[in-house]
């Protein structure tokens, strides 16, 4: 097998790193219930997210009336801003649904989270698949 060379210096495991040593990413930086901060959206209005140990869960909330819709809690992956690993800086989580898929990912923006959606409809509908991107403040 060949060695496999890396042109990004940040994807360089240093010198002396313990080999299959597994680099741990802490995903409780993302934690918390994250609001939108237009209120007058009609995408998301809301995602909470958890951590359990090094798992992250992801649970979303459409704009819907009365009530937000309740898209269920997924797992999600978290990711550190470095292959050594540390505290999250973003995420993402797949939400299949019947008649389509959204990938939901975010990544932390100072104070706020931005999320973006990416949107796959698989019923036949001919409907365009779509993106939206929105910035959520901590609540």
């Amino acid at each position: 097998m060949a060695d496999l060379k890396f042109n990004k210096p940040h994807e360089q495991v240093k010198a002396g790193a313990k080999a299959g040593a597994a680099a741990a990413v802490s995903p409780a930086p993302l934690d918390g219930t994250w609001n939108n901060c237009d209120k007058h959206t009609r995408n998301l209005v809301k995602v909470v997210i958890r951590s359990q140990g090094d798992t992250l869960f992801v649970h979303a909330y459409g704009a819907c009336s009365p009530t937000p819709c309740d898209w269920g809690e997924v797992k999600g992956l978290a990711y550190a801003s470095s292959v050594a690993g540390g505290p999250a800086v973003a995420f993402s989580a797949l939400y299949p649904a019947g008649f389509k898929d959204t990938i939901l990912t975010g990544h932390l923006d100072g104070a706020s989270l931005v999320i973006e959606d990416f949107n796959t409809f698989k019923d036949g509908s001919g409907r365009a698949n779509y993106y939206t991107r929105e910035h959520f403040c901590k609540e």
